[in-house]
């Protein structure tokens, strides 16, 4: 099954835990604070394999999580840090964060590698601590958060050249004869379900790439028709064949056919049309088919205004096999004299976004009618908590003074709290005092 668009969720690593920890030895009598920091977590990396052709493997495994860091030790010995989960995806993936919008990275080359989601760093031991006013310190941070983000991953086949045209134009056939793909083929429309991939050899040693789209038919671009979902595929191809049926069996116009098929690119993608294209006058096998062709050329003529170039029309068969030959070293010849570099999109190229907190939203006061309670929520004071050792009064008196830097008891009474309300963040609760 061929699969090309898929949601799912990544989790990174927490980090490690700091340890509270003193030195105890025989011979050190002074002695001190002692505890190690936590490992790092395991970042998690998309990463492209070649071998892949499909999103089938994100189909029924949607939930990926990289392992925590461990945990600080005595004699100041730092935790072991986690591997990064490295997951395999195909050549022209797209990732794109499903809660922002923002595509954070698109996958084109083998072996490109993106973090997706940034492990948390190790927590604190109480060595860093120490103080002159406070010498054995009895605090540790608890691991920073690792990163969790919903994804969707959308794959473009990269192909050199993409075969368009509406259902049962010969595009299927015409892949069959010049490639060793096997696409089905039928004498009914949209028996293309998927893209299919052939490779093109020339005795010259050249070879290029050829993607079989699903057939197009007017409105694809709203939705009608397999092709909605399948025209994302077009926008990699470096040159396009556009397959016009010539033999009028349909009972449509060969013109129309192309100048419909046309607009439904343009309204996907204008660029789309800016790319080298050439048009495929096929089933020049069957009655009627040189005169249609001789009146799609006149129309096609009729119509070309000012210096706009008209596109080449190469007639062929693919049951005879009549103009194929020509038609693929037409194609290379194309695709020699067009630069990979004009078919990329430079607002697609692969970034890594660092996790950046607003400082603007560092936390949000609200009062819950049902619980009778104050809530504190944001995620940088969130984070703050998270790392807390809620177990240790020196950590817990620490993050009092954090939220009193941060204006939240300020807040807190700005909004009508008083002492003895009961304050939540998270799943923790204490008592507001003024």
């Amino acid at each position: 099954m061929f699969v090309d668009q898929v949601k799912i969720d990544v989790k990174a690593g927490n980090g490690g835990n700091g340890m509270v920890a003193f030195r105890r030895e025989k011979y050190v009598p002074n002695g001190g604070p002692a505890g190690g920091d936590g490992g790092r977590g395991g970042n998690v990396i998309f990463k492209v394999d070649s071998g892949m052709n499909t999103l089938m493997d994100f189909r029924y495994h949607r939930k990926f999580k990289a392992k925590n860091g461990g945990g600080g030790a005595n004699k100041s010995m730092t935790g072991r840090s986690a591997d990064d989960l490295v997951i395999p995806v195909p050549e022209g993936t797209t990732v794109t964060n499903t809660e922002t919008g923002q595509v954070i990275g698109d996958l084109t080359k083998p072996d490109q590698e993106l973090v997706v989601a940034k492990a948390g760093r190790g927590g604190r031991g109480n060595i860093h601590f120490a103080s002159p006013t406070n010498p054995a310190p009895e605090i540790a941070e608890n691991g920073e958060p690792g990163e969790e983000v919903s994804l969707q991953l959308e794959l473009r086949v990269l192909a050199d050249v993409g075969l368009v045209g509406f259902p049962s134009a010969g595009k299927s056939t015409l892949l069959s004869v010049i490639t060793s793909a096997k696409p089905k083929i039928a004498g009914y429309h949209f028996t293309t379900l998927v893209p299919n991939l052939g490779m093109v050899r020339l005795d010259d040693g050249r070879d290029f790439a050829v993607a079989d789209l699903p057939g197009l038919v007017e409105g694809a671009s709203k939705g009608v028709g397999l092709g909605f979902q399948f025209l994302r595929h077009v926008e990699r191809t470096r040159v396009i064949l556009h397959l016009v049926d010539m033999s009028g069996m349909e009972g449509r116009d060969p013109y129309e056919d192309f100048l419909a098929i046309n607009k439904e690119l343009s309204q996907y993608d204008p660029k789309i049309l800016e790319r080298p294209q050439i048009i495929v006058a096929t089933k020049m096998d069957l009655p009627d088919s040189q005169d249609n062709l001789t009146t799609f050329k006149q129309s096609l003529e009729a119509d070309a205004t000012g210096n706009q170039k008209v596109p080449e029309i190469l007639p062929i068969s693919s049951v005879t096999h009549v103009g194929l030959t020509d038609l693929i070293r037409k194609t290379a010849d194309l695709l020699d004299q067009t630069d990979v570099a004009d078919m990329q999109q430079p607002e697609n190229t692969t970034k890594e976004y660092d996790y950046q907190l607003d400082q603007a939203n560092d936390f949000n006061i609200s009062y819950d009618k049902e619980y009778e309670s104050w809530v504190i929520s944001g995620d940088k004071i969130e984070k703050l908590f998270k790392m807390t050792d809620t177990a240790l009064l020196q950590s817990m008196l620490r993050f009092a003074r954090q939220m009193h830097g941060m204006g939240i008891d300020d807040a807190l009474r700005k909004a009508g709290a008083k002492d003895g309300d009961t304050v939540t963040i998270l799943d923790f609760s204490f008592t507001y005092v003024e």
